[in-house]
């Protein structure tokens, strides 16, 4: 059975993207500590138009992180497809690992959106706070069944209230199930 193309956002307003965004639910990946909490992904706008991108994630306390480059799949277009490199392993940048990422759906306060992929195999569902309502995440959900994904296995992601200071936390190095999770590995 061939599935219908997804459809992305277009004309997507970069600038009003940047900023933190906490993961509300997603596709677990194998990879991906089973008890990583307030994982969240912040966005920053370089000077060359390219965006940084640093995902970080909670392990038993401990602050996991991987940094990363985000940029235009096709800078002729105006879907918002970005494709997002790596480097393996986080602390000694040797190979780029490329993921997708497109922008499903983000509404017009840039307050939460939708991320998927073209393999439909990973989703993220973000929100700039740590916490989404109800209807809004049903919705949310609702379209990306309707663009194809199994929405059951959306897993959520414990967010504490507030949120932890990034730096404060112990350092681990174990960043690498990021790529891994972008991989769909």
């Amino acid at each position: 059975m061939s599935q219908k193309t997804m459809e992305v956002v277009k004309n997507l307003d970069i600038k009003r993207y940047m900023g933190r965004w906490y993961e509300i639910a997603s596709f677990p990946s194998r990879f991906q500590p089973r008890n990583g909490v307030n994982t969240r992904a912040t966005y920053t706008l370089n000077e060359d138009g390219t965006v940084h991108v640093l995902n970080e994630t909670f392990t038993d306390g401990k602050r996991g992180f991987i940094e990363g480059t985000a940029y235009e799949a096709d800078p002729q277009s105006d879907e918002a497809k970005l494709k997002v490199k790596f480097y393996v392993p986080p602390f000694l940048p040797i190979i780029p690992i490329v993921g997708d990422y497109w922008v499903l759906y983000v509404d017009d306060d840039y307050q939460y959106a939708l991320i998927g992929q073209p393999s439909r195999n990973y989703l993220w569902v973000l929100c700039r706070q740590t916490h989404m309502d109800d209807e809004i995440y049903n919705q949310l959900v609702q379209k990306a069944k309707d663009e194809g994904y199994d929405v059951s296995k959306l897993h959520k992601t414990p967010q504490s209230d507030p949120p932890p200071e990034g730096d404060d936390a112990p350092k681990d190095t174990k960043g690498i199930w990021w790529i891994k999770s972008l991989l769909g590995m």
